[in-house]
């Protein structure tokens, strides 16, 4: 979710500035192929290995359901009281409330290391995919290779797609582990490609970044973004704050920003 807004704002989140693209883009499917095979020659020109890119993507076609939702996009059309009913209830409260215990000696490591309280933390991770309940099951590959193709906005998906060829060349993922929301958000708190590669942390220590089925990587990776991004450590989350602007890098929308702010208030109760 956090992907739809960011793209209007978050070009320069992408690892460098990228090649001109393989192949034209296109408004239908009739040139995809055409253009993940020339994606595929060229990229070496992206700072890839050329095997690792063709086993990804050898076999990805194009998705014609991904390109209905990216034209159709309305959740941050609703008021605050709106979107947070549609999304908020007491019983995600309080879920937030027992993981925060069940999670408690991970979250003061986070804190101790990040200065970012449970209480966000958890907000976010309810608000993503219901503390890691649904975190998508489309292919993130074919996803972003889907919406680089699109020319609406091609330049930005191909600086994802780059990006998450990247986590599979590192050896985080493999193709086939990486599914996620429909515009290629990975993991527990939907991270974007390029926010995986710059910002994912290794919470439990077993040598990768996995945001989808880790939770000390989830946390800790969600906090090192928030810490990054300039969170002051001791301070307050209230709309105003300087912590509260933090949380509008996460999330253009303000909407979603209120959101997290007051589901962390209510889950420090």
């Amino acid at each position: 979710m956090r992907l739809l807004i960011l793209a209007l704002f978050s070009q320069f989140l992408v690892l460098a500035a990228t090649p001109a693209l393989a192949a034209s883009c296109g408004n239908d499917g009739r040139g995809f192929n055409a253009w993940r095979d020339a994606f595929i020659e060229q990229s070496s020109r992206y700072g890839l290995k050329q095997r690792v890119v063709k086993s990804s993507l050898q076999n990805v076609t194009y998705n014609k359901k991904v390109i209905r939702l990216d034209r159709n996009q309305k959740s941050f059309k609703l008021s605050f009281n709106q979107f947070y009913a549609k999304r908020v209830n007491n019983a995600m409260i309080r879920r937030g409330q027992k993981l925060g215990k069940t999670y408690a000696r991970t979250f003061r490591w986070v804190e101790k290391k990040y200065g970012v309280p449970a209480p966000v933390i958890l907000a976010i991770w309810g608000l993503e995919t219901n503390y890691g309940g649904f975190s998508g099951n489309m292919s993130v590959l074919r996803s972003l290779a889907t919406l680089a193709y699109d020319c609406r906005r091609s330049k930005f998906f191909t600086n994802e797609l780059v990006a998450a060829l990247t986590i599979v060349q590192r050896r985080d993922m493999t193709p086939a582990e990486m599914k996620g929301a429909w515009a290629g958000e990975i993991g527990q708190t939907q991270f974007l490609a390029s926010s995986y590669v710059k910002y994912a942390v290794d919470g439990d220590r077993n040598g990768k970044r996995d945001l989808i089925r880790s939770v000390p990587d989830v946390l800790a990776s969600t906090a090192n973004y928030l810490a990054k991004h300039g969170w002051r450590r001791g301070q307050g989350w209230a709309p105003g704050s300087a912590n509260y602007n933090v949380l509008k890098k996460w999330n253009k929308a303000s909407v979603y920003v209120q959101t997290i702010s007051v589901m962390a208030e209510k889950i420090s109760e």
